[in-house]
């Protein structure tokens, strides 16, 4: 390589930036993989859970790119957002990925309906649902503005249509994560920053309810359960340039269960 092109692209590589992920809820399931997929393209993470580090961690990342927060907590919330900036250091922030969910069931693992949710569960399930997407993305507005960045809302089928499993009040908190996104995709939009949601259906966690195998067969044309592999990749996607003129949808992941 001649000395001039050497120098180019040496210059190159110096401009070309680590991208930077921020996902909550990484613990299992759709957000593990979704760690998984964005470490192994050379992204560095940052992590939000309710949980400490884990030990045995399958991404090259470390207890200085986790944040434990109580996203119930409004307070908490913010105070996680100002410790998010400041390990940031006045960096960019390419992607924010809002996956941290809760469900609550009733005793034995039931559904828990209208009528038998009490207004303290209802409340906490969209602080956690609603609430803390809407707090990360304006408490990280700046980052994301200087990246040019995206965000995924992860909503629900069950956000759409009365899901044997998932309660009301987690039903009602993903159709109002839906909503939200479209408000998000316009306001954020005209300073740069794109948002998008997807909405899985049946993926295979560890917290599939008993009587899943009836949907799979009655429901989903594809007669199998999808995988949080599948999703992931789905959010890789809407946080890279090849989704660049994607703003404001939310994408189905369910085998055409909804259909």
């Amino acid at each position: 390589m001649m000395p001039k092109a050497k120098e180019a692209a040496a210059q190159s590589d110096a401009t070309q930036k680590r991208r930077t992920l921020l996902l909550t809820g990484a613990s299992r399931g759709i957000g593990h993989a979704t760690v998984i997929r964005f470490s192994s393209a050379g992204w560095r993470v940052l992590t939000c859970s309710r949980h400490p580090f884990p030990e045995q961690c399958p991404w090259g990342a470390g207890p200085e790119d986790h944040i434990q927060v109580d996203l119930s907590d409004h307070t908490d919330t913010a105070r996680a957002i100002q410790e998010i900036r400041s390990r940031l250091d006045g960096g960019e922030l390419h992607a924010l990925v809002n996956n941290a969910a809760i469900s609550p069931k009733a005793e034995g693992g039931k559904r828990m309906g209208a009528i038998d949710t009490n207004v303290d569960i209802w409340s906490t399930v969209f602080r956690v649902n609603f609430f803390a997407p809407i707090m990360m993305a304006r408490g990280l507005i700046e980052e994301l503005k200087a990246a040019k960045g995206s965000v995924v809302n992860v909503t629900s089928i069950a956000g759409s249509r009365v899901h044997p499993f998932a309660g009301a009040a987690y039903a009602t908190s993903k159709a109002a994560l839906a909503a939200l996104t479209r408000e998000m995709a316009s306001d954020f939009g005209r300073v740069g920053v794109r948002v998008n949601a997807i909405a899985p259906g049946e993926i295979d966690t560890a917290i599939l309810s008993p009587g899943t195998d009836k949907i799979v067969h009655e429901q989903i044309p594809m007669e199998r359960l999808g995988t949080p592999d599948e999703v992931a990749k789905i959010i890789y996607v809407l946080c890279t340039e090849t989704s660049s003129y994607v703003n404001g949808a939310e994408i189905h992941i369910n085998g055409g269960q909804h259909v």
